[in-house]
């Protein structure tokens, strides 16, 4: 009998458990259904069905709906949820939902049968201290831990019998960039089978979308026969659809009952993760703006990495004892082998007592120290307290002391990993002491950045410590995946690329524009700046970025059209159409980050009328823009609802990769003469110069006339134009490309300049390679700036300044000038090639003995004679000029050689201006020393020492 009724219920008489494809199927027959009370008390309910429903006393979930919108990195979230209760009885229903820490929750509603109750964002009221008290007594659970990054937001209400319960809750969050990557993250822990179970993400990134990917269900729980995650499985969950264009994607998750069963028995517990980065261009980063908000991301790319000063501070006390200390030293065997060669570094490890592995110095990374590290690193053992301060302080002193007592580089990036598991136990205990001490040692030379390990550790306390001190914080619990968290971590800072960025708006027109200064940049991060504008009328904003990099001081400007509704304005966009009613997701942005900084603020100050100043200010504008806040509060409109929206304790803003510490630009000043208002960059130029098919034009100001000629070269060719290699260092070559020659026209191709290179070698070596699209600027660290893009970068004896789609500005020692003019054709016809012109705008600095097709002139004079060739000659003034330009056929003297020459016009300066001048034909023959053949260059990079030898640069 008891083995018929197994079989009849589906039960397996081994496992005594219901056979979960027949509770699968059940539930999907009968869950899908929509869940009408008439139609759940109407209802035959089969055998098997009542005897789940004596196994399950609390109410069904038969619906779970994640619906989100993320428009240029901000997200908007709505979770909907149906619960059924089919008992006899009222039931007690928990809506839980794990929310990303740095989100603020917008709204939440609740229904139950045709009852609706509103939530209301209200500031929230002090709580007194039996509250208090009682709150301490509920310790997080470990699926509620801050260490993952989430919070949970919970509500509980009773349901009448036969009746259902719906919850919808909205979150908005600003996606950081980590790794290169932004990662949405949706939580799934409805622990239990869902009838209906779907998420929907709708993504919009006017940049373009890259690299879009949806991995495997993060820390899903596998049992019975379900397939377990394995470990090279980057495949996307089961019943996922991806669909893109270059700026819009959709991605759906919506596994049946019988796909959630396979995935996990009793309902999927695991995360679903997207991942996808945006196109960027090599500028100032993408600004948008809309109705009178904007906001600026930047991240910058294909820049070379500052050199490091690193100590690590590791925590070697008893309680590291196990996993904890194993899964620390794991990775810092990885993170040391990741060091480069230009970085220094040491260890400490601290219990009660501090053990510095090399005393009073950094080690510069070479493989013998690298590998004494690794057997430090090793030989560690837990025993002892923990004392912090001293660890801290111990370290600070080592970094302070190298800095002062070495000559660093000024541009090097120096930086404390701090990593501890526990509370300060030994020495100095109390948190303000160690907050005070630990910013006094640190004084804002170097960044701090702190990790916690488990669920002991003081984790305000290792927040506000790097928070104060310009830095970021990860709390990763101790499980099998430490070791990578702790990897991944160090892979955020370990490529500084940029160092005391500044981002400046004209002050007249923004206003309340969040921080925009920023101590680092590192690879794979972003910068992100919001601000409204104050005049409206205006159809641009003036951008400007300064920072540094290895040896150069980078200037980037550029100016951005303000209000385009085509490009901006989201009405109509799917997944906004229950949001908030104006959708200006710029000016939500902004207010995100305001309200963030203004915590931020509040969390560092230790003056208790300023944080009241401060948290009243977070709070108007949180009950402005309905945000649930440490200072607001969720509250229901009808009495006999309970609701717990996530604790006062917040992951701070630098944990997110918001609000790091304001500094100042430390002494890096914009080069000399630089305008930083809005008025276009003038540029003077003489006629000497290269342009066109190519046309030479050389300018004798003293002789009052100019020369010029033609050269035919063909495709491929590089022309020297300027060598003077030996004498002040400096050499511009010029490749040609080749275009089909216009109808009817005697030459059988036209050639222009596509790139032009400069190369210098004093005081020390760099280059530059100019092309119509980008400036690629080497002097043993490689730089690439965009020619659609105004910028200016100055290292130490050379200076680039790139005006937008126009021109190339290069300074050599302030005593040497080339312009590059850049020629763009929007409807290009078959003989026309995008090209560049080079122009000599100040020569000063070149030698007597420069040599060159240009260069050969620059200091010689030519001399106009009056006769014919087959006459006596006699010079012609200054004057004579204009009555010779009728004469068919008239003579130059060039060193001692007579060429023939005619009068020309010639267009020039981008072809806006013409130019007379005397033609010389046939290559420009007896005019040049030598033949043209004798300036082809081997390769765009060779300097000719002279005429007539090559030397590789």
């Amino acid at each position: 009998m008891i083995l018929w009724l197994c079989l009849c219920w589906g039960f397996s008489p081994s496992a005594g458990q219901p056979d979960s494809e027949l509770m699968a199927r059940y539930l999907e027959e009968q869950l899908l259904a929509d869940y009408s009370i008439v139609e759940q008390v109407a209802r035959r309910v089969p055998r098997q069905a009542k005897f789940l429903q004596r196994l399950e006393t609390r109410p069904r979930m038969s619906e779970f709906h994640v619906r989100s919108t993320i428009i240029s990195r901000y997200a908007f979230t709505t979770v909907s949820c149906t619960m059924v209760n089919s008992g006899s009885e009222a039931r007690e229903a928990v809506f839980e939902m794990q929310i990303p820490a740095a989100a603020f929750i917008s709204n939440f509603t609740m229904s139950i049968g045709n009852k609706t109750y509103y939530g209301e964002v209200t500031g929230k009221e002090k709580k007194n201290s039996t509250d208090d008290k009682e709150r301490q007594k509920k310790p997080p659970s470990p699926t509620e831990g801050r260490e993952n990054g989430y919070e949970t937001f919970k509500a509980s209400v009773f349901i009448p019998r036969k009746m259902q319960a719906r919850f919808t809750l909205h979150y908005e969050e600003l996606l950081q960039r980590r790794l290169g990557k932004y990662e949405y993250t949706v939580s799934i822990r409805p622990q239990q089978l869902v009838g209906r179970l779907r998420v929907e993400v709708n993504i919009l990134e006017n940049s373009g979308i890259v690299s879009l990917e949806v991995p495997p269900l993060r820390n899903s729980r596998q049992k019975g026969n379900g397939k377990a995650e394995g470990e090279c499985d980057v495949s996307p969950p089961p019943s996922t659809v991806i669909g893109h264009t270059k700026t819009l994607a959709k991605v759906t998750f919506n596994p049946s009952v019988v796909e959630q069963t396979r995935i996990a028995r009793n309902g999927i517990l695991g995360d679903f993760i997207i991942r996808y980065d945006v196109s960027r261009e090599l500028s100032v980063g993408d600004v948008q703006i809309l109705n009178g908000y904007f906001v600026h991301y930047f991240a910058p790319t294909d820049l070379p990495p500052l050199p490091k000063n690193v100590v690590f501070v590791l925590d070697s006390s008893a309680s590291m004892v196990g996993t904890k200390l194993k899964q620390t030293k794991e990775a810092l065997f990885t993170i040391l082998q990741d060091l480069r060669p230009e970085d220094h570094f040491n260890i400490i490890g601290f219990s009660n007592r501090i053990k510095v592995w090399q005393q009073d110095r950094l080690v510069p990374v070479t493989p013998n120290n690298i590998r004494d590290a690794k057997k430090y690193i090793h030989n560690m053992s837990p025993t002892g307290g923990t004392n912090i301060n001293g660890a801290l302080q111990t370290g600070a002193k080592l970094l302070n002391d190298y800095i002062a007592q070495n000559d660093i580089d000024a541009r090097s990036v120096s930086l404390i990993i701090f990593l501890t598991d526990g509370r300060p136990t030994v020495g100095e205990t109390q948190s303000s002491k160690i907050l005070s001490n630990t910013k006094e040692a640190i004084r804002d030379k170097f960044c701090l950045f702190t990790i916690g390990i488990g669920n002991d550790v003081d984790h305000k306390l290792l927040e506000r410590m790097a928070l104060e001190n310009c830095g970021m914080t990860r709390l990763f619990q101790e499980d099998e995946d430490a070791a990578s968290h702790l990897k991944g971590f160090y892979d955020e800072i370990g490529t500084p690329l940029l160092s005391d960025i500044r981002v400046d708006y004209p002050e007249d027109d923004v206003e309340q524009v969040t921080q925009n200064f920023f101590p680092n940049y590192f690879n794979g991060s972003e910068i992100i700046i919001a601000g409204k504008l104050i005049n409206r009328t205006s159809d641009k904003l003036h951008v400007e970025v300064t920072a540094s990099n290895s040896k150069k001081y980078i200037l980037l400007k550029t100016d951005v059209a303000i209000d385009l509704p085509s490009r901006n304005d989201i009405r109509g966009v799917p997944g906004l159409e229950d949001g908030k009613g104006d959708n200006n997701y710029i000016e939500r942005a902004w207010s995100y980050l305001t309200i963030k900084e203004l915590l931020n603020s509040r969390l560092k100050s230790d003056d208790i009328q300023e944080k009241d100043k401060l948290m009243e200010r977070a709070k108007s504008m949180a009950l402005a823009y309905n945000f649930v806040t440490p200072f607001t509060v969720l509250k229901m409109k009808e009495a006999g609802l309970h609701s717990e929206p996530p604790q006062e304790e917040f992951i701070s803003p630098s944990t997110d990769g918001i609000g790091e510490k304001v500094q100042s630009l430390q002494g890096h000043k914009a080069p000399p003469g630089i305008r930083r208002g809005k008025d276009k960059q003038r540029i003077k130029i003489s006629k000497t110069s290269a342009d066109g098919d190519p046309h030479f034009v050389i300018d004798f100001p003293s002789s009052k006339f100019s020369v010029c000629f033609n050269i035919d070269g063909e495709p491929g060719d590089i022309l020297r134009l300027v060598s003077d290699h030996k004498e002040s260092g400096v050499t511009v070559n010029g490749q040609l490309i080749g275009a089909p020659a216009p109808p009817n026209g005697h030459k059988k191709h036209r050639t222009y300049f596509s790139t032009i290179t400069i190369l210098s070698n004093k005081p020390e070596r760099s280059y530059l390679e100019i092309t119509p699209k980008r400036v690629i600027l080497d002097d043993g660290e490689r730089l690439v700036l965009s020619c659609g893009r105004s910028a200016v970068v100055r290292s130490r004896s050379l200076e680039v300044s790139i005006s937008a789609f126009s021109n190339i500005t290069v300074t050599i020692r302030d005593s040497i000038s080339f312009v590059i003019l850049i020629h763009h054709y929007k409807k290009p016809a078959p003989y026309q090639r995008n090209h560049l012109g080079f122009y000599i705008s100040n020569s000063k600095g070149l030698s007597s003995d420069s040599h060159g097709l240009l260069g050969q002139f620059l200091s010689h004079e030519v001399k106009l004679l009056q006769e014919s060739l087959n006459t006596s000659h006699r010079e012609v003034g200054q004057n004579q000029t204009e009555a010779l330009k009728a004469n068919p056929t008239n003579t130059l003297k060039v060193k001692g050689r007579l060429v023939p020459v005619v009068w020309k016009q010639r267009r020039i300066y981008n072809g806006q201006q013409e130019v007379e001048c005397w033609f010389a034909k046939n290559n420009a023959d007896k005019l040049i020393d030598g033949s043209y053949q004798d300036y082809l260059a081997s390769h765009p990079f060779d300097t000719g020492t002279s005429f007539g030898t090559i030397n590789s640069f």
